[in-house]
């Protein structure tokens, strides 16, 4: 299966929390887009894609050419959701968003945040 197209310039990003945030929970989390749409997973549009939220996971270990995997590690937000608020463990933790497309693949090439790090007390 051909991996969907990244409009140029597309962009993911965190609006909270802000790297190095120190939080306690719930942990609310809020996901920005930019040039590039927020749509359902299953929903072919052009120029789309939905959120999925990685947590203590590294980019390069994910293979971007198959769709992505459903657990407490890879959160879908498949409903083109662009928030969640979350009961994390105490400690330190990455993050990162990867938008997929209306199949869970990331789009060629991938659009992904910078990694942040939050410590939840």
């Amino acid at each position: 299966m051909a991996r969907t197209p990244a409009p140029e310039g597309a962009e993911v990003y965190f609006i909270t929390p802000a790297d190095g945030a120190v939080v306690s929970n719930p942990v609310t989390i809020q996901f920005g887009a930019r040039g590039i749409g927020i749509a359902p997973a299953g929903v072919d549009w052009p120029d789309t894609g939905h959120h999925h939220l990685l947590i203590n996971v590294d980019p390069t270990e994910v293979d971007m050419e198959f769709g992505l995997p459903a657990d407490d590690q890879y959160r879908h937000f498949g409903g083109g959701q662009t928030e969640v608020t979350l009961d994390l463990p105490a400690g330190t933790h990455t993050m990162f968003l990867l938008l997929g497309d209306h199949n869970h693949v990331p789009h060629d090439p991938p659009i992904l945040s910078e990694v942040i790090t939050i410590t939840v007390e």
